[in-house]
């Protein structure tokens, strides 16, 4: 696969999976802009990247945010000149039940980061997609296909993600624009790091993870990079509108 010449704008690059999807972009010979909120680890991932390709585009934004979403398409498009490929990866995760007081609040912010912010980064990229026939990939999760104690809004916001990219398919395949959906199962990320949990409690998550899993491995972000880069491809031409699980058997094992 070559990525010469292409322009690849990733959300949530500063670590897990986006920033190796960014890695693997730039290796490929993409110009690559990443996003996130933590400034530090955005310098780890651009030094990182700067070794196998050119060096990044760095913005630091949150998606959330309207005036940060414009900023950052304006940005990647001024300083390369075109969008060929937006992967919406910015994620959180929300652990609560619907019962508890405080469930409203987290459902806010995991739907706004989660659905709401690929949504108008979508929105806003789309002409830009349009010029190149390019490329939308939005990171999803098995949890989108499933339900889990006290993650309704988890839960809910990806398989809301993976309907929105079912719809939008319509809408730009006359354009010459694919959209599809990665769905991991568990990744070796700093998500559950994020939620602040302890260490120990991090170990046991994983573990459980792993347990869940009927290959009984945890994946690494660099797996779901593989499939991102095949998705955006040419060798994917004729792939839209899909849900790729990559998920260590974890949808069976449930089905069980």
């Amino acid at each position: 696969m070559s990525f010469n010449n292409k322009v690849a704008l990733v959300t949530g690059a500063s670590s897990g999976i986006g920033a190796a999807i960014a890695l693997k972009f730039a290796g490929e010979g993409a110009n690559v802009a990443i996003v996130g909120r933590n400034a530090a680890k955005l310098k780890d991932v651009t030094e990182s990247i700067s070794k196998v390709g050119n060096k990044p585009l760095v913005i630091t934004a949150d998606v959330t945010k309207e005036s940060d979403a414009q900023r950052i398409i304006n940005d990647t498009v001024k300083h390369f000149g075109k969008l060929d490929v937006l992967v919406n990866n910015a994620g959180v995760g929300g652990n609560a039940s619907i019962t508890e007081a405080g469930a409203m609040a987290i459902f806010d912010h995991v739907m706004n980061t989660n659905l709401r912010s690929a949504v108008y980064m979508t929105n806003l990229a789309a002409k830009h997609l349009i010029e190149t026939k390019g490329n939308i990939i939005n990171i999803s999760s098995v949890a989108g296909q499933m339900v889990m104690e006290k993650g309704f809004a988890y839960c809910t916001s990806k398989a809301a993600l993976d309907h929105f990219a079912r719809s939008i398919t319509l809408d730009f395949a006359p354009h010459g624009v694919r959209v599809n959906n990665i769905s991991p199962g568990p990744v070796r990320t700093d998500i559950v790091e994020n939620m602040g949990v302890s260490p120990e409690i991090q170990a046991a998550v994983w573990e459980t993870f792993k347990a869940a899993t009927p290959l009984k491995r945890i994946s690494e972000p660099s797996e779901i990079a593989e499939l991102a880069a095949f998705l955006a491809s040419d060798k994917a031409v004729g792939i839209t509108g899909s849900i790729y699980v990559t998920d260590n058997g974890v949808l069976l094992s449930r089905s069980k």
